[in-house]
């Protein structure tokens, strides 16, 4: 799998990667974390503007999308229930999809994110099990809720830098 920054010719298939994603969440048991339209083509533009948005390919083909963003997110200021490992410099990975056709995606965007920023956060709704799992193989420690900016909680992760 190869990883680069996605541009805005890549716009209608990540539209249909995210479709893939929600369908998939809609599978597992978790309808509402991003509903039938989310993320908007709109927030992919701004993405893709920002230099954070990054897609995955495989054989050719876009096979998965995710943020990267490097710096304090707002909505990780406050946590609940616990605490967050450290306080260095981080990054955190948001809206991490794929359309099915790869394994190993996670583990991949994973790797690329750590190569840039070692101490990585992310956050995933309750209901999500597959991205609880994911995480949680992947050597992250649940540190406690943060809410989004809508109030929506979500569970948070990080990961040891020495990891």
């Amino acid at each position: 799998m190869e990883i680069r920054l996605a541009t805005e010719t890549d716009l209608d298939e990540l539209e249909r990667v995210y479709a893939c994603a929600r369908q998939a969440m809609r599978m597992g048991g978790n309808p509402t974390q991003w509903g039938t339209t989310y993320p908007e083509r709109d927030l992919l533009v701004d993405d893709i503007a920002r230099g954070q948005l990054y897609v995955v390919e495989g054989d050719g083909r876009l096979c998965g999308a995710f943020v990267y963003a490097l710096g304090a997110d707002p909505t990780y200021a406050v946590i609940e229930g616990g605490e967050w490992l450290d306080d260095e410099p981080y990054g955190t990975i948001h809206r991490i999809a794929g359309d099915g056709s790869r394994k190993g995606l996670f583990g991949a965007a994973l790797a690329y994110c750590q190569g840039i920023c070692p101490n990585v956060r992310i956050d995933t709704h309750e209901d999500n099990a597959t991205m609880r799992h994911l995480v949680e193989k992947a050597g992250f420690v649940y540190c406690g809720i943060i809410h989004l900016e809508d109030g929506s909680p979500r569970l948070a992760f990080q990961l040891p830098a020495n990891r």
